[in-house]
């Protein structure tokens, strides 16, 4: 009997020694679950925190590049803005000295219209002083220079080019040679010859009355048959039908003006 009694106290202490194991078990297998649970939360917490870092490292050098960008734009610009501020700057100089040169241009043309008329009135009289050949065509051009001065839909710059043009070819003709066919003051149609605007010769077209203008007497005069070769060969060089050759004919003496 007291053996039973003895065993038992021992059988409780180590069934209680056992259940507070298991009891210890328990709670420290729901602490490691606990523990596990937490582990894992914080594992997908951070990985939660690393994609944000990572989106927002994307986002920053997307910032980043897009700055750059504008930067070069910006830079771009700069340059740009400064290329056209020089273009400014040359048309605003230029519109200055297109505003000075039209400042000028009406005191020019005040100075210049004067002249312009005197030279466009003295040419008709120059072709009716002159050697009366391709008299027509001449008067002609000299009054078209006349009444182009009264013409409002042409500007000075060309009533001046105009008339300078035709004072040039008034010159040129003083150093040219040339044949051509016209008329005498009575009808008569003759081969002219003109020799500058020194001599003035003509030819019957059958070749047998030959003349010139005599500036001496300021008429047309026949001349002896000896001249008829002669002017018949310069008309033939004047018209290029044969190479220039030495021509003897009449060159009347200078004389005193009055």
């Amino acid at each position: 009997m007291s053996n039973s009694f003895a065993i038992r106290p021992a059988l409780r202490l180590v069934l209680g020694a056992g259940f507070w194991l298991f009891v210890a078990q328990a709670a420290f297998a729901q602490v490691l679950d606990r523990s596990i649970q937490t582990e894992e939360q914080i594992a997908r917490d951070a990985a939660q925190v690393q994609a944000q870092i990572d989106q927002v490292a994307d986002e920053t050098e997307s910032l980043v590049n897009d700055y750059r960008i504008v930067l070069g734009e910006i830079d771009s610009l700069r340059i740009y803005n400064e290329m056209l501020q020089e273009t400014v700057n040359s048309q605003e100089a230029e519109i200055d000295n297109i505003s000075n040169q039209l400042e000028n241009l009406e005191q020019t043309n005040r100075d210049v219209v004067p002249l312009m008329i005197e030279m466009a009135e003295t040419l008709p009289r120059l072709v009716e002083a002159d050697v009366p050949f391709r008299v027509e065509e001449r008067r002609q051009r000299a009054e078209t220079l006349v009444n182009a001065l009264d013409r409002a839909d042409v500007t000075t710059s060309e009533k001046f080019r105009r008339i300078l043009e035709a004072y040039q070819s008034e010159i040129e003709l003083g150093r040219t040679t040339e044949g051509y066919r016209g008329q005498l003051p009575d009808g008569q149609r003759v081969d002219f010859l003109r020799i500058g605007r020194t001599l003035l010769f003509y030819q019957s077209l059958d070749g047998t009355e030959t003349g010139w203008w005599n500036p001496n007497s300021r008429s047309f005069e026949e001349l002896g048959d000896r001249y008829r070769l002669p002017v018949s060969d310069g008309l033939a060089i004047a018209q290029n039908q044969v190479a220039p050759d030495l021509v003897r004919l009449p060159v009347p003496a200078p004389t005193e003006a009055e």
